[in-house]
C-alpha cells in the first residue's frame, strides 16, 4: 500500500476516533445533565413528600392536643361540680358552726 494512502487512512481513523470521542464526550454531558435533572426531580419530590408528611404529623399532634385538652377541661368540670355539690352539703353545717361561734362571742360578752 503506498504511503499517502496509508496517510489518508490514518488520518481518516483519527477523524473517524475524533468523531467517536466527541460523540461519546456529547453522550456524556447529556447524560450527566439528564442525570442532574432527575436528581432535583427526586430531591424535589422527597422534599414535597417531607413537607406533605410534617403538616400531617402537625395536624396530627394538634388533634391529639385538642383532645387531650377537651378530656382535662371535661375532667375540671367534673371536679368542680363534685366540689360545688359537696360545699353545698356542707353549707347547713358550717351556717350551724358560725351561728354557734357567734352566739359563744355574744356569751362571752355578757
Amino acid at each position: 500500500m503506498p504511503r499517502p494512502e496509508v496517510l489518508k487512512r490514518l488520518q481518516s481513523a483519527e477523524h473517524d476516533a475524533d468523531d467517536i470521542v466527541a460523540e461519546a464526550e456529547n453522550d456524556r454531558d447529556e447524560r450527566i445533565a439528564e442525570g442532574r435533572k432527575r436528581a432535583e426531580e427526586i430531591r424535589t419530590q422527597a422534599e414535597q413528600e417531607a413537607q406533605e408528611i410534617k403538616e400531617r404529623r402537625l395536624e396530627e399532634a394538634r388533634e391529639e392536643i385538642d383532645e387531650e385538652c377537651e378530656r382535662v377541661l371535661e375532667e375540671g368540670e367534673r371536679e368542680r361540680e363534685a366540689l360545688a355539690e359537696r360545699a353545698g352539703d356542707r353549707v347547713d353545717e358550717v351556717t350551724e358552726h358560725v351561728v354557734s361561734l357567734f352566739q359563744e362571742d355574744v356569751h362571752a360578752q355578757t
